[in-house]
């Protein structure tokens, strides 16, 4: 198992298509930074949800995902479901967003995902984000769509247990759900975690990363 590190991180950008899918994707991720790095400014983008519970549930979700964090969150109102249909006005919320920050870090959906949205999301993050690190998240779902992952963020069992914990919170509008639920949040932690010889983590995807050996 290689261990690579980051420079410092001060600025992360966080999207996702939908209400909870960065709590649920990159949850613990959040968890640890912004407690190692307190003051480190998250800006947040959602495409959906705009004006709804859903958007209440997420920005007291984030917040307590974030802590001490300077977290800038916009939710947009495009049409759950529909993304692939909006592509214009995505492409505009993620070009404002870039516009606005210049991140070290990007929590994205990944472009494999099973989800329309999620999907249309995440391939529209190259166009914007071109030289960043970018790693996509995985959301469990009835699709069946989770596979090999190379990167890995491992998770201490308290932030594990911390991040199912706020999911089930803050998401009440979620909760009948029969994928959403603490054996599935926290089995697929279980899992990955073995995966990278700890005992929990989350897994993302990664398409481009630039080494700097001789630097």
């Amino acid at each position: 198992m290689i261990r690579l590190h980051t420079g410092r991180l001060d600025r992360i950008v966080a999207m996702g298509a939908h209400c909870d899918d960065i709590a649920i994707g990159a949850g613990g991720t959040l968890l640890a930074l912004c407690r190692a790095r307190p003051g480190v400014r998250v800006d947040a983008l959602v495409l959906t949800g705009g004006g709804s519970e859903r958007e209440r549930e997420e920005r007291a979700a984030l917040a307590a995902f974030c802590p001490d964090a300077d977290l800038r969150l916009t939710v947009h109102k495009l049409p759950d479901g529909r993304l692939p249909a909006h592509w214009e006005e995505a492409k505009a919320a993620v070009e404002e967003l870039r516009a606005r920050t210049e991140p070290d870090l990007v929590l994205a959906p990944r472009t494999d995902d099973a989800h329309q949205d999620h999907r249309g999301l995440a391939k529209l993050i190259p166009t914007a984000f071109r030289d960043h690190l970018v790693l996509g998240y995985e959301i469990v779902k009835w699709d069946g769509d989770l596979g090999h992952l190379a990167v890995y963020q491992p998770l201490s069992p308290e932030v594990a247990e911390e991040k199912v914990r706020l999911l089930q919170e803050h998401y009440p509008s979620q909760r009948h759900r029969p994928w959403y639920d603490r054996e599935a949040f926290l089995g697929l932690a279980r899992i990955r975690g073995i995966e990278c010889h700890k005992r929990y983590a989350e897994a993302f995807a990664v398409a481009k990363l630039t080494l700097n050996l001789g630097g």
